[in-house]
């Protein structure tokens, strides 16, 4: 029973491995390879194209395509500061691509609460269990955000990578993953505690996991969206140059809940 259980989770993974690596690696490099280092590969080469694609392209629309229009010239920043981002970030991958693949070997090995399919136990409690996931991950990396900042020797050894970038016209898509490597797991650990907690839906799990690299893309483009509650570039343009608010990650209703939301529009109408 307990085998019938967890054939669909190694097939899921089995099968995302051959489509990435299959397509994008050749096959003496990765088939000899046992399954957890084929799904460590697949991680990284996944995630690196995930960042890099949608971190340019993200960059030829607003900077190039759409010039002037959603940031003054001056709030542009050069290309020398995105290839440093690229830098940072491509140094944390291989290390970055761990945490998926550790989770799927929990999932695989069934010491996590997951299900393979929707139908294994219907919409509505699929429904109800990712809103669950998603406040508790919107929990988690809130105060987990906030501790890398309030802990001085975590600040000063880890988040302070990701906070040289102060500055509008030092942001952009690609600071969105320029963290130490430590630090970018340990705000993406959420996503992997939810598991033991929370009944799961799998492929969603993994597929959350890699919108994280378009997610922290958009809030490090500086743009404010105004979409309520939504914590976007507005909000977090704020967090990088005060450093001591708006520490959420999709939403604001921590920041709201405890005292440290600093809302953009209140600071436009103090300028003007």
């Amino acid at each position: 029973m307990e085998e019938s259980y967890l054939n669909p989770f190694l097939e899921e993974t089995t099968f995302y491995n051959r489509i990435v690596l299959g397509t994008l690696v050749p096959n003496r490099v990765w088939d000899p390879l046992p399954h957890f280092f084929q799904t460590w590969l697949r991680n990284y080469v996944g995630g690196t194209l995930v960042y890099l694609v949608s971190g340019f392209l993200w960059c030829l629309y607003i900077y190039y395509l759409k010039r002037n229009v959603y940031l003054p010239k001056d709030a542009i920043p050069s290309n020398k500061a995105m290839r440093l981002q690229i830098c940072v970030a491509m140094k944390a991958m291989p290390w970055y691509s761990a945490l998926p693949t550790v989770s799927e070997y929990l999932v695989e090995n069934g010491w996590a609460k997951c299900f393979a399919r929707i139908s294994d136990v219907g919409w509505p409690a699929y429904l109800l269990y990712l809103a669950i996931y998603l406040v508790f991950v919107e929990f988690g990396i809130y105060w987990m955000h906030r501790e890398l900042h309030d802990i001085k020797p975590l600040y000063k050894y880890l988040h302070a990578t990701h906070h040289i970038y102060n500055k509008q016209n030092t942001l952009s898509p690609f600071a969105g993953l320029a963290f130490h490597p430590i630090d970018g797991i340990l705000q993406a650990v959420p996503h992997v505690l939810a598991l033991f907690l929370v009944p799961m839906h799998f492929t969603t799990h993994i597929a959350l996991l890699f919108i994280e690299a378009i997610w922290t893309a958009n809030i490090h483009d500086c743009i404010h969206s105004k979409i309520w509650p939504v914590m976007g570039a507005g909000y977090h343009t704020i967090h990088h140059t005060t450093y001591r608010h708006n520490y959420g990650h999709y939403t604001i209703w921590m920041d709201w809940m405890c005292g440290t939301l600093r809302d953009p529009l209140d600071d436009e109408s103090k300028v003007l």
